[in-house]
């Protein structure tokens, strides 16, 4: 394999910058599973302190870290109960202050999950609005609906949850009798705000006040088309215009939010989550008034095929040049099967219903995964890496039922094996029970760890020229360091049949191969390629950064 040698630690970025999120690498840390500080098992904020010299290592430019608020933990911290405070399984908000400013000693800046769709059932809104009874003040921060049939037995709609069973669940008044009902489009414990009410609003702005005045980047807004609900709760069949995503009400909540954003001295970024099949409904979100960038879902669920991911890369191009806005590329999430596991199935393609007992050919997967990596390094736009991604974690799919604790996965009756399995601690080193996840040697993950992934820990990847950390590391320092991979320029090569090629600037070019056999390399000088070449070929499930020797290409 062609590689550099890894440095020990990554060139310093540019941090001054107000478009440096155009271009940033941002690496999802999921607090529970990163690095554990304090021998509980659980990952936390002194974990992740402890690693930023890794994090800068590696070089990436920002953190995205999942909630790390007050929850009850019902579904990962997205059921906040409190935005102003830390969980304590993670810490004190002194020490996620300390966390923010020493990561920007690094040069890395600290992005933050906001959840406007939702609170935690123990969010103390909702407990007033339980204690209060029908037809309260408190009440209308939510959506509580008598419920249908004769005694209000049903639920107000037929709505399911994105969890699996109905959106509504019922609460007992205070006088004990059953009564109204409230909306959650995920778990129970999860019920939906009401974007109507301008409390909801203005406790919103103070929250991105509330961070953004301890010195965070940026926020990452979860499920952002779904806040807006039409409020006569009509059925998903009637009607073309859906009840409660993406409706044209939404945008005013973003244009609200890039103006606090904006009104800093230096500039604060809003990034969305937001799941759309139209292009130019996806575009919406990303005028020069709302969102800075939106996550782009689309590149990440297609199969591992050319054709496929040119028509992908193609059209996010294409939507977001008339916003001016750059695109995002990311292979994976907290919410998604590890692409070392996805891209080993027979069907590569983004699997949203999970199920068990998929044949899985880890070498494969990992070669292509390899590859994917390479790939969207290489494209115009900002990187998003998922923790243990830039190890070649794969999925653990047979974590034992009472291990698990997506609400998925307990909503469904254990039909759907849910978020678990990609969401399982990071190893960092070849012993101890956790291997090295917490400092505790003794002390067992929150989530059990594969034997085998001691051979995937950092330690045992760090120094070794073939894995997939160094693979992560040199493409990372090569990204910050080539400049026509600085800038926008884009342009598709004439390659062979299932040979998928583009040029950055005027001398760059990134070649991968998808077909079955190995294919001619053009005449170049080879930077880094995700396996071994030889003979002037490229292999199959192979890619290659080149530096071309003809400007014309291949």
């Amino acid at each position: 394999m062609t590689t550099l040698s890894s440095p020990a630690v990554a060139a310093p970025r540019e941090t001054g910058s107000d478009r440096w999120w155009r271009t940033a690498v941002v690496y999802q840390v999921y607090p529970r599973s990163f690095a554990d500080g304090d021998g509980d098992g659980t990952g936390d904020l002194a974990g992740v302190r402890s690693r930023l010299p890794y994090l800068a290592s590696l070089g990436v430019d920002a953190l995205w870290f999942t909630p790390w608020y007050a929850s009850p933990l019902a579904d990962g911290g997205y059921d906040v109960a409190d935005y102003r405070a830390i969980d304590p399984a993670f810490g004190t908000l002194a020490e996620a202050e300390a966390l923010i400013a020493e990561a920007r000693e690094h040069g890395i800046r600290t992005i933050v999950d906001v959840v406007p769709n939702h609170v935690s059932d123990q969010h103390a809104w909702f407990r007033e609005a339980v204690a209060a009874g029908p037809g309260s003040l408190q009440r209308q921060r939510f959506w509580f609906r008598e419920g249908r049939g004769a005694h209000g037995e049903l639920p107000p709609t037929d709505w399911p949850s994105t969890f699996g069973g109905p959106a509504w669940t019922r609460v007992t008044e205070p006088d004990g009798r059953p009564g109204e009902w409230y909306l959650h489009l995920f778990a129970p414990e999860q019920p939906d705000l009401n974007w109507s009410h301008p409390q909801v609003r203005r406790e919103h702005e103070d929250v991105l006040r509330f961070w953004f005045d301890r010195g965070v980047a940026g926020v990452r807004i979860d499920s952002a088309t779904m806040p807006v609900k039409d409020p006569a709760l009509p059925e998903l069949d009637e009607g073309s215009t859906h009840p409660f995503v993406d409706r044209d009400e939404v945008h005013q909540i973003y244009c609200s939010w890039r103006a606090v954003a904006d009104s800093y001295p230096e500039k604060r970024v809003l990034i969305g989550e937001v799941w759309l099949d139209d292009p130019a409904r996806f575009a919406r979100y990303l005028r020069p008034d709302e969102m800075h960038s939106a996550f782009n879902f689309d590149f990440m669920r297609r199969p591992w095929d050319a054709e496929q991911l040119r028509e992908s890369i193609a059209e996010t191009l294409a939507s977001h040049r008339p916003v001016l806005a750059a695109p995002t590329w990311v292979l994976s999430n907290h919410d998604v099967t590890r692409p070392v596991t996805r891209y080993g199935r027979e069907d590569s393609s983004f699997l949203h219903a999970r199920t068990f007992g998929v044949p899985t050919d880890l070498g494969l997967g990992r070669r292509r995964a390899r590859a994917a990596a390479l790939l969207s390094a290489a494209l115009p736009g900002s990187l998003y890496i998922y923790q243990g991604d830039e190890l070649g974690l794969p999925e653990v799919d047979d974590l034992p039922a009472e291990a698990r604790q997506d609400p998925v996965f307990l909503r469904t009756g254990g039909a759907d094996p849910g978020r678990d399995g990609c969401r399982v601690p990071l190893p960092w080193s070849e012993s101890g029970a956790s291997h090295g996840f917490s400092v505790d040697p003794e002390a067992t993950a929150w989530l059990p760890q594969p034997p085998e992934w001691a051979g995937l820990s950092v330690r045992r990847q760090e120094n070794t020229p073939t894995s997939m950390l160094t693979l992560y590391r040199v493409a990372l320092e090569l990204r910050r360091t080539t400049p026509a991979l600085i800038g926008e320029d884009f342009a598709w090569l004439e390659t062979q049949k299932g040979v998928l090629g583009f040029r950055r600037g005027e001398d760059f070019a990134c070649l991968i191969n998808f077909s079955a056999e190995p294919q001619p390399l053009p005449r170049a000088e080879v930077l880094l390629s995700s396996g071994e070449l030889s003979g002037g070929l490229l292999p199959a499930d192979t890619a290659v950064w080149l530096r071309l020797q003809e400007k014309e290409g291949h």
